[in-house]
């Protein structure tokens, strides 16, 4: 309330050009100028603080229209401190209704200043450059505020609702909800939420405004919050739900794969069926004929040791080879003479 009232928020306008649709909305009279109920300036600005800040906070838009000339710097500096779109030159007739064509003509400001920026002015002749410089400087002058606004915003905050007649119209036959400073010659029907003000003291439009802009900034951070609540919460389901939930062959897997697993499947059962079959087979074999078994065996020990003497005889007895070779040599040496005898001869 102190500061309302040392930023002039309560003056109204002279009695004679009052509307009568804001008699609710002012205190008394003084010196011919009405006196302006700050009470309910107050509770209004209170609301428009929730208001904005709730939008913001749910991803909504707010734009800031205020084109009279004591507003134009104020709405500027705040709308840009909030990163909000604005219009604060002039309203063009149907930025709202026909947005489309005015999406178009941002369209364009972005394709020219891309152009002169690779330098293209420079393969033209000076004319057409000129030509397309002065576009560039006109739609920037017209549209340079809501370049950035990719569509329609969800609430408009007008300073001067006399002034900002057809913003008005506009946002009412889009049924856009409006927020606006009224004052005492202003009609109040038009507007959702209405901020009983002075709208042509400079302090008074700076501190209005730019408690709308501290909403804006409140709703970001209350928007980020959320989002990394959100981020946090979906992270935590996502964990819950791969620990509670087993995931089938089926449901990872694709056919080709699943059938390539259950043949490879089938082939190992077959085998292990097959050998512990054989397993099976070899001990009933080995239960039934024990004693034949042994029979084998000591019937191959016998022909083992028959063999064993045989190789021994063989041994013993001397080869034909060699016997013939003996018998040889005997036949060879002469015999042998007895030399005794001849000698007593």
């Amino acid at each position: 309330m102190k500061a309302l009232l040392e930023s002039g928020v309560h003056f109204g306008h002279r009695t004679h050009k009052w509307h009568p649709k804001m008699k609710p909305y002012i205190f008394t009279e003084r010196n011919s100028i009405h006196i302006i109920d700050l009470q309910q300036t107050v509770k209004a600005l209170e609301v428009g603080y929730d208001l904005v800040r709730d939008i913001v906070a749910e991803g909504g838009t707010v734009l800031f229209v205020g084109t009279k000339r004591q507003a134009q710097e104020t709405v500027h500096d705040e709308a840009v401190r909030a990163g909000m779109p604005y219009v604060t030159n002039r309203w063009l007739g149907g930025m709202l209704t026909n947005w489309r064509t005015i999406r178009q003509r941002v369209n364009e400001l972005e394709q020219l200043e891309r152009m002169r920026d690779k330098g293209d002015f420079e393969r033209i002749t000076k004319r057409e450059a000129l030509t397309l410089t002065r576009r560039i400087e006109r739609l920037e002058y017209l549209l340079g505020g809501i370049r950035n606004m990719t569509q329609l915003p969800n609430l408009v905050f007008i300073v001067d609702v006399r002034k900002e007649e057809t913003t008005v119209h506009e946002a009412n036959l889009l049924e856009i909800p409006i927020l606006a400073m009224v004052d005492t010659n202003c009609d109040p029907r038009d507007i959702d939420y209405v901020i009983p003000s002075n709208d042509d003291a400079i302090r008074a439009i700076k501190l209005v405004v730019g408690r709308v802009a501290d909403a804006v900034v409140e709703g970001h951070a209350m928007r980020k919050d959320l989002e990394e609540e959100e981020a946090v919460l979906r992270t935590e389901a996502a964990m819950e739900g791969i620990e509670e939930m087993e995931l089938t062959d089926e449901e990872l897997l694709g056919e080709a794969t699943l059938a390539k697993i259950s043949a490879s499947q089938e082939a190992a059962l077959q085998e292990a069926e097959a050998k512990a079959q054989a397993e099976a087979e070899e001990a009933a074999k080995l239960e039934e004929s024990p004693e034949t078994e042994a029979e084998a065996v000591a019937d191959e020990e016998p022909e083992e040791a028959e063999a064993e003497v045989t190789d021994e005889a063989e041994e013993e007895q001397p080869s034909e080879e060699t016997r013939t070779e003996d018998e040889s040599e005997e036949e060879a040496e002469p015999p042998a003479v007895d030399t005794s005898e001849s000698d007593e001869a």
